[in-house]
């Protein structure tokens, strides 16, 4: 009995060392980077933040399991750049590397604009917003446009009531949400000047830069390949011609155009088909975009002087 009684229990010895590499791997954070890779095309300087934020959150995690003085780090980021230039995926993949590595609870991401913040009405802004922040808990809030959350120039606008509301909570549980503010970089510069709570709330500023023509082009590709088509040589020579064209035109939104133009060309394939089989089609037909399903879009039709007048084309 003695004998039993002087018997501890061993200590399980604390560590001493991490493994980083091998964290990077088992955390999942690698996998996660490497998907970011495959699915974005280009994006050089954005995906070598998310990896440099990445190694950040992993030596945090790696000191505080080693018994180091660690402060747990600001993440709340704004996301700059032109409509197409993949913001929202980018947040995504963050939101699953924050999960990942033990940094929000549930890893999920509540994308939302100014109308699911502020209300028309007084006493309308206040529950619309909570209520967003209760749904993003434990992951990340998305907000596009942030720069339209307030507009000064309307004296019965609501959106200091939103504001006030997310810096406090942006502060004070950090710790259970991440929230990112996208838009343009100009507006959202001004945004920041007049805010100024938001930028010292703000660690991580990441640009999202414009896709040249042969990175939209590899776009295309991507988007047809995961959508089962494919271009026929002459229309891959179209769209060629097509990109610089569009670009050059309002409203051009980067992959976001380059998807709108494709479905449209679908659409023209389609029609065609319909109008002009006389007989049974196989896979290859019915998968395979012509050179004239591209060439018939309005972009062609302008005359070259008038490329960037009016309404962007598709």
């Amino acid at each position: 009995m003695a004998g039993e009684a002087a018997r501890e229990e061993p200590v399980e010895a604390a560590e001493t060392a991490v493994d980083l590499r091998r964290e990077f791997e088992e955390s999942g954070v690698k996998a996660v980077l490497e998907e970011l890779d495959r699915t974005l095309v280009g994006l050089a300087p954005v995906k070598r933040r998310i990896r440099e934020i990445s190694a950040l959150l992993l030596v945090e995690r790696a000191r505080r399991r080693l018994g180091l003085a660690h402060e747990a780090p600001s993440l709340h980021m704004s996301f700059t750049g032109n409509p197409g230039t993949g913001k929202t995926t980018v947040a995504l993949r963050m939101a699953e590397l924050l999960h990942r590595l033990g940094y929000v609870r549930r890893g999920h991401l509540v994308s939302v604009t100014r109308d699911d913040l502020v209300g028309q009405y007084i006493g309308h802004t206040a529950p619309k917003t909570k209520e967003v922040l209760k749904k993003a808990m434990g992951g990340v809030l998305f907000i596009d446009e942030a720069y339209y959350l307030y507009r000064p120039e309307n004296e019965r606008d609501y959106g200091q009531e939103a504001i006030e509301i997310l810096l406090q909570v942006m502060e004070n549980q950090r710790d259970d949400l991440v929230v990112i503010l996208a838009g343009y970089a100009d507006r959202m510069e001004r945004f920041f000047a007049s805010n100024p709570g938001f930028r010292s709330r703000i660690a991580h500023h990441v640009d999202f830069p414009d896709y040249g023509d042969g990175e939209l082009l590899a776009i295309a590709e991507l988007i047809l390949e995961r959508q089962g088509y494919r271009l026929a040589p002459e229309a891959r020579a179209a769209l060629e011609r097509y990109i610089p064209r569009r670009r050059t035109q309002p409203h051009f939104a980067n992959a976001r155009s380059i998807r709108n133009a494709l479905d449209r060309a679908r659409l023209r394939q389609a029609s065609r088909l319909f109008e002009t089989a006389e007989g049974p089609l196989d896979a290859a037909a019915l998968s395979t975009l012509s050179g004239g399903d591209i060439l018939a879009s309005r972009v062609f039709g302008l005359p070259e002087e008038r490329i960037g007048d009016g309404e962007g084309g598709s």
